[in-house]
């Protein structure tokens, strides 16, 4: 049997010592940066026997722009256009078995610790998940050049490929002109009038270093700080997230920005994710615990991605 076993140290052995403490430590984990900004609402009300699928309709703005009528005119009349969205139910998961005699000897409780580093990898796993998503976003932008000028030294795709390759690291020059170009696309902000923004840390340390009030909100105050916010400029909140590794930009000048508005990655549960306990086998000595979650695979919306060669 895989997983956990007394036997062996690395295994099991070690949760029983003579002198072991009694306080229950485990690695630093980060919590959910990507997934917490997905639209979970959609699907929140699907629910069990409803089949796999799950669409949604987006509706075009109105045909025709309307204005003024003279006295004689007959009412004008336009129509918009409706398209549709599909997911597909899955299942996610991931569980590690035990023995009785592990649970028996140990002076920490075996369940206890399993449980702890299931629901990291839960969390990691839809972060992982999540972000794939963001990837798939077909607006992208590449930073050619940095310095004064940078605002005109920005290559923007629609395709989603860089078509060009990033020479500069990520500076205020390039985020004014982003925020403008977001702006005047008529993407909708994300949350109270403003974009977000999530890199790992490395990519933001020219802004920091360019401004050393970054780490403050400047105009106004926020209660709610989203997992892994660092601070607010040009109205763009910044989110720090190291659950997935670096991608590696030409020159290692930055590293893949997601600059996202309301209506990001859409995310219907049927099952919310939740951990379960296996029925025990061979006469109760096989044990083991699992994280298992339904629902539906995330799609992307229009946001921007600063993007690798």
């Amino acid at each position: 049997m895989s997983g956990q076993l007394w036997g062996t140290n690395e295994l099991g052995g070690f949760m029983y010592s003579d002198q072991l403490s009694d306080k229950i430590r485990e690695e630093l984990k980060p919590m959910v940066q990507y997934r917490q900004h997905c639209d979970a609402k959609d699907g929140m009300d699907k629910g069990y026997n409803t089949g796999d699928l799950f669409h949604w309709n987006v509706y075009s703005k109105i045909a025709n722009q309307g204005g003024k009528i003279l006295e004689n005119e007959e009412m004008p009349e336009s129509n918009y256009t409706i398209t549709q969205g599909t997911l597909q139910v899955t299942e996610y998961g991931q569980s590690v078995p035990f023995n009785s005699k592990l649970d028996d000897m140990s002076k920490h409780s075996v369940e206890e610790i399993i449980d702890l580093v299931l629901k990291d990898d839960a969390a990691k796993a839809f972060d992982i998940d999540a972000r794939t998503q963001f990837d798939a976003t077909k607006r992208t932008v590449v930073a050619t050049a940095a310095g004064s000028a940078s605002a005109d030294n920005l290559t923007w795709g629609t395709d989603g490929t860089a078509g060009a390759t990033n020479a500069a690291a990520l500076d205020k020059y390039h985020l004014k002109a982003i925020v403008d170009e977001m702006k005047e696309s008529n993407i909708p902000t994300f949350q109270g009038g403003d974009y977000f923004a999530i890199a790992r840390p490395s990519t933001y340390r020219n802004l920091k270093n360019e401004m050393e009030a970054l780490h403050q909100y400047v105009d106004q105050g926020f209660r709610m700080i989203m997992n892994g916010e660092i601070g607010r400029y040009e109205g763009m909140r910044f989110i720090e997230q190291t659950n997935i590794d670096n991608v590696g930009f030409s020159g290692s000048k930055s590293d893949t920005v997601h600059f996202f508005g309301k209506d990001t990655v859409a995310e219907a549960i049927v099952c919310p994710e939740e951990i379960r306990g296996k029925i025990p086998t061979d006469f109760g000595r096989s044990k083991g615990v699992a994280w298992l979650t339904s629902l539906v695979e995330k799609v992307s919306s229009s946001f921007y991605q600063l993007s690798p060669a």
